[in-house]
């Protein structure tokens, strides 16, 4: 779909199609292709797994995201002279790794019991989920900073990053805790209730802090969310999340096609995107040294930690929904046409990222696994058996979820 807007836009004739579509409306759907990710990720947050591995999942979280956000603003400021906000805005949108893509073919491999011993299907699919906090909020914030205006600037910029992140897990904890009660368990059709719940405060605390100048805290709200329901949710939280998950299959092809439709051949210069192609080159670089040295001392041999450096290469989802943020932010507040510019550059290598990085990371993924990581049949067994149970929960929820579909009125 990306590509199918990209010809869409480029090709004489059919580029009416494209221009047809207001601005804003496709602002609008990318923000709510943006939410259903959100919740998405707050709803595979695995609390056990933070007492358990959190050491390891922390460092691999935070150090090749932080890591790839001070590499890639170094090198956009001195290969596209970008401004320096503009380099870790960029950065941050690079920084994030796509569960679309590692989360089904960690759990290919999971299913064939590699890796399952030591838990790295488990750590990578859930620190992917915090990876994509992390890289959003930082966007969100330094999005936030870039674009503040008024007298209180410098100190705005000081306090902007904690307040947003402390309103946005505020927000999210006090919405995650009324789902605790509404509805009700007994009531009929619970986990499609709690699930129009969960997105409908999604989509509240997305739009509704951005229409309060704080576009961080509703990211993370967002995604906090869901995360503190499911706690008392437990169990109950699969429908949920398979549920949510259709809405995705909905949105996606509709928000990677308006992303492609954005990028116009003849607004692009070739040096610029070459540039942007070795900006991304040297960011998949240290992003990779800083994966190996995050998951040092956690009991991998090197195999394993190469296989790990693998399955943090792809990038897509995060990157086709925040990508275009920059640029809508930029038309809105009436920038010039030198920032324009340099939106239409940071959407450029969201662009790239994806259609170099994704393919790459996922073959990577499936060609690797076998080789570097150790089989465990009993692992493999116990997925299998596992997997009985997950059977009957489709059954389980086949009336709701793909009979009786979910409506949605925008």
């Amino acid at each position: 779909m990306l590509l199918a807007g990209f010809v869409l836009r480029n090709i004489p004739g059919t580029d009416a199609v494209i221009t047809a579509i207001q601005s804003s409306w496709s602002s609008t759907l990318r923000s709510l292709a943006l939410t259903i990710i959100l919740v998405k990720a707050g709803l595979e947050l695995d609390a056990s797994l933070l007492k358990k591995m959190k050491g390891v999942c922390i460092r691999l979280t935070a150090i090749p995201c932080l890591v790839e956000a001070v590499t890639c603003a170094i090198a956009a400021h001195l290969l596209l002279n970008f401004p320096w906000e503009w380099g870790f805005l960029l950065g941050f949108v690079l920084g994030a790794v796509t569960p679309a893509v590692i989360v089904p073919s960690l759990l290919e491999l999971q299913d064939k019991g590699f890796g399952v011993e030591k838990g790295i299907p488990t750590l990578v699919i859930a620190a992917s989920s915090f990876d994509d906090v992390l890289a959003i909020s930082g966007f969100s914030v330094v999005l936030g900073i870039t674009f503040s205006t008024g007298t209180g600037v410098m100190t705005l910029m000081v306090f902007r990053g904690p307040l947003e992140m402390a309103g946005g897990i505020l927000i999210g904890i006090i919405l995650g805790v009324f789902l605790w009660f509404i509805p009700s368990p007994k009531q009929k059709h619970v986990a499609r209730t709690r699930s129009m719940l969960v997105l409908g405060f999604g989509v509240l605390a997305l739009f509704g802090s951005r229409a309060a100048s704080f576009p961080g805290a509703g990211a993370l709200a967002a995604i906090v969310t869901p995360f503190v329901a499911a706690l008392r949710w437990k169990s109950d939280k699969e429908p949920i999340s398979r549920f949510v998950g259709s809405f995705w299959t909905v949105f996606e092809p509709i928000m990677f096609g308006l992303i492609g439709a954005e990028i116009a051949i003849e607004k692009m210069d070739g040096k610029a995107v070459a540039m942007g192609i070795a900006v991304l080159l040297i960011c998949l670089l240290f992003r990779t040294l800083a994966t190996f040295g995050a998951v040092s001392f956690a009991g991998l041999n090197v195999k394993e930690k190469l296989f790990v450096c693998f399955s943090w290469i792809p990038k897509a989802t995060v990157q086709a929904a925040i990508g275009p943020v920059a640029l809508d932010t930029a038309k809105k507040a009436g920038a010039s046409e030198y920032f324009i510019n340099i939106a239409e550059q940071v959407l450029t290598v969201a662009v790239l990222s994806i259609l170099i990085t994704a393919p790459l990371g996922a073959a990577a993924i499936g060609l690797s696994g076998p080789k570097l990581l150790d089989r465990t049949e009993e692992g493999h067994d116990s997925h299998v058996e596992g997997s009985e149970d997950e059977e009957q929960k489709d059954v389980e929820i086949l009336p709701m979820s793909v009979v009786g579909g979910p409506t949605v009125e925008l």
